[in-house]
């Protein structure tokens, strides 16, 4: 008995030290989220509305990023169980000839043809002109982004949560600053508007990757070094793909569907776009400490597994989904406790200000759904090396349910957009029954590394 309390303590314990961190920086990246929105309501809707549309293809980026970081997670936490820091290199330089080519197309993209992406979002010509500029500045940040989210997530797999927050808050708090700076042109610089926001989001991840590249050249237990682009481990890059590759589809797919939820508000009119932009505010404050916990408990799970341990991680999961399912509840309270704050982030029209209202009240329960089934796919599935069963669930449920339902719901029905938003968000509890039974099976818990030495 007092062995079964001691291993809860201890996984407690590690869980918090792990997900503190990591809940601090998600926080501070809420926190940029809410000086965007604030400031820019400041300047007008449009920005507003401009500025959300147009930070979907960030969104998206970030979802590639995400995939790859997945990989990364998956492999180099176990082989981190295993104390092979040679192999864990070796992911890293992966992870990094995958990202960088991907970041390089978003940044010719967004730098070159920001009409065309701003239009895939928007008939608003308004719009359309707002983004334009954002997208041609932000996009240099794409090119920073593709070294430091890699480095940042190889750092969190080996238990290096403290300096990747150090890291990421560190270029955050300065993007809050920079914001504000930029966008009201203090200190006697020119008012930016829109676009000091993207000069600003520039600015701190070009500061990020300095701080990463300055940590390699100190830290002796992982390097990143040149030549590590230019080496290939055939096995382990097949490994890579076969346990990121499903992970990544699963992040783009899911993502993408978001984006086409955009797409359905963008084309509802900008009231309902510029409510959403205070919605997503408030649906990452309420997510905060879940997707923390979600990252921990990978990073535990894994290491666990790389060590052997198959059956205190059953336990271990079990305690992680009793956490989760707390911090959601949490979360929703949270919403209802600061939805006067959200109510007055910014300069809405009475339109917008009604549907921010019931989108507020509909996310207290979405994030509830949000939390456990992230916690159980990204967390505890992956942990294992199963990315495939999230990544098909995910298909199914968003591509052949909610974002059908959305666009037969908002312009074949035309239903008032509350309730399209109301449809759309459906999609996190239709899905829940089918995920608790796979967890329930325990075939998502495999040791996936192999013996390089």
């Amino acid at each position: 008995m007092n062995t079964k309390a001691e291993a809860s303590a201890s996984f407690y314990k590690n869980m918090f030290r792990l997900a503190f961190p990591i809940v601090i920086q998600n926080l501070i990246t809420t926190a940029v989220s809410s000086a965007d929105v604030i400031m820019l309501g400041w300047v007008s809707q449009t920005a507003l509305s401009a500025g959300s549309l147009a930070s979907q293809i960030m969104f998206i980026l970030n979802l590639v990023y995400a995939g790859i970081s997945s990989g990364i997670g998956m492999l180099a936490a176990q082989y981190w169980g295993k104390k092979d820091t040679r192999t864990i290199e070796e992911i890293m330089g992966i992870g990094m000839k995958l990202s960088i080519p991907v970041s390089f197309l978003f940044f010719v993209l967004a730098c070159f043809f920001p009409q065309v992406l701003m239009r895939i979002f928007t008939s608003e010509q308004a719009l359309v002109e707002a983004g334009m500029p954002y997208l041609r500045i932000v996009g240099v940040s794409y090119l920073f982004m593709s070294v430091s989210q890699v480095y940042l997530c190889t750092m969190r797999s080996i238990e290096r949560v403290v300096f990747a927050t150090f890291t990421n808050a560190s270029a955050l708090v300065l993007n809050i600053v920079l914001n504000g700076v930029f966008i009201f042109g203090l200190f006697g610089l020119p008012r930016m508007g829109i676009m000091g926001v993207a000069l600003a989001t520039a600015v701190a991840r070009g500061v990020e990757l300095l701080i990463c590249l300055a940590d390699t050249c100190r830290f002796r237990v992982l390097r990143l070094r040149p030549e590590l682009l230019l080496r290939h481990n055939k096995v382990l890059f097949q490994d890579f793909i076969k346990y990121s590759l499903p992970a990544f589809g699963n992040e783009v797919s899911w993502g993408l569907a978001f984006s086409m939820y955009s797409v359905i508000m963008g084309h509802l009119g900008s009231d309902m776009v510029a409510a959403n932009a205070v919605v997503i505010v408030a649906r990452n404050l309420g997510t905060v400490i879940c997707f923390g916990l979600a990252n921990a408990g990978a990073i535990l799970l894994g290491k666990a597994i790389g060590e052997g341990r198959m059956e205190s991680v059953k336990e271990d999961a079990s305690r992680f989904c009793k956490i989760t399912f707390l911090s959601g509840i949490i979360g929703g309270i949270l919403i209802f406790a600061l939805r006067p704050v959200f109510m007055n982030m910014a300069d809405l029209t009475v339109t917008a200000r009604r549907y921010l209202s019931g989108m507020l009240f509909i996310n207290m329960c979405y994030v509830l759904g949000q939390a456990m089934n992230t916690t159980v796919i990204c967390g505890i599935f992956r942990s294992g090396g199963d990315s495939r069963w999230g990544f098909v669930c995910d298909v199914i449920d968003m591509w052949l349910f909610s974002v059908p339902l959305g666009f037969f719901s908002a312009f074949v029905l035309r239903l008032p957009p509350l309730t399209v938003y109301f449809l759309i968000c459906l999609d996190e509890f239709v899905k829940m029954p089918f995920i608790y039974r796979h967890y329930k099976s325990y075939k998502w818990l495999k040791n996936i590394t192999r013996d390089f030495s």
